[in-house]
């Protein structure tokens, strides 16, 4: 038997990176999938990769985080494909803007409507979806500059440490109305995923080149595989962390320990 059988995920952000690793070892371990992208096609890849190793198993569905009458389309289309929700990950997310003082005020509003309004719109309207198939597991990805701030990354910084509480608080809210669902966050630091194909063009710089300088600032000296998250959100997904609510996983090599 697999970690998560029996278990419908709704995965945002699913087309790539953290998303589709996500996808695929949920997929691998008895769960039902949903692949939910901005990026439609690349969403519908993903799915077609999971199905073509676990048949049946992944659905595909586009969605602009932002855009609440997305969010109620899209989970009741994942509703009725898997035949319920009862996790939600809430993956979806942007960097932008520098400084307090460099950041335009509309790049600070967009990171907020990406990374901070996309947690709070799915866990209102994905939670009545999950009540009726509990337990239930929201996932929120944070990272670990929502707990560590950088001088650079005021619009960032302020997005993610919202995410941090923002799953605390309906962790306390669904443990209060009984409904038997989880909410816990993640804080991941340096991953290689796509992400770092921006960081490449700002600075000019190799990838092999960038992963060292960014190896350097971690103390177990590499940057991160898709995986090391995947795994922690499938922990996080599974019957296995049952007792676990209103918390954060660092994946961080060993940064915020310094």
């Amino acid at each position: 038997m697999g970690r998560v059988d029996g278990k419908m995920a709704f995965i945002t952000g699913g087309a790539q990176g953290l998303g589709s690793a996500t996808a695929m070892m949920m997929a691998r371990e008895g769960a039902k999938v949903t692949v939910a992208d901005i990026n439609g096609k690349g969403a519908e890849d993903v799915a077609n990769q999971i199905n073509a190793r676990h048949p049946g198993s992944a659905f595909a569905v586009m969605l602009d985080v932002t855009n609440e009458d997305q969010w109620k389309q899209a989970l009741a289309a994942a509703n009725d494909a898997m035949g319920g929700i009862n996790v939600l990950f809430n993956n979806a997310g942007i960097g932008g803007g520098t400084t307090v003082e460099d950041t335009d005020f509309e790049t600070f509003k967009r990171v907020q409507a990406v990374d901070v309004d996309s947690v709070f719109l799915g866990c209102k309207y994905a939670i009545p979806y999950m009540v009726p198939h509990a337990p239930g597991s929201i996932i929120n990805t944070s990272s670990i500059a929502g707990l560590i701030a950088g001088h650079n990354m005021a619009a960032y910084n302020a997005a993610k440490a919202g995410v941090w509480l923002l799953s605390k608080s309906v962790a306390l809210h669904c443990a209060k109305r009984g409904y038997r669902i989880r909410s816990n966050s993640i804080h991941p630091t340096f991953i290689d995923t796509p992400i770092l194909d921006g960081m490449m063009a700002r600075g000019g710089i190799s990838r092999d080149d960038l992963k060292a300088k960014l190896a350097r600032q971690v103390p177990l000296g590499v940057v991160g595989d898709p995986d090391d998250v995947a795994y922690a959100v499938l922990y996080l997904a599974s019957d296995e962390s049952k007792f676990i609510t209103g918390s954060e996983i660092k994946i961080d090599g060993g940064i915020s320990a310094m």
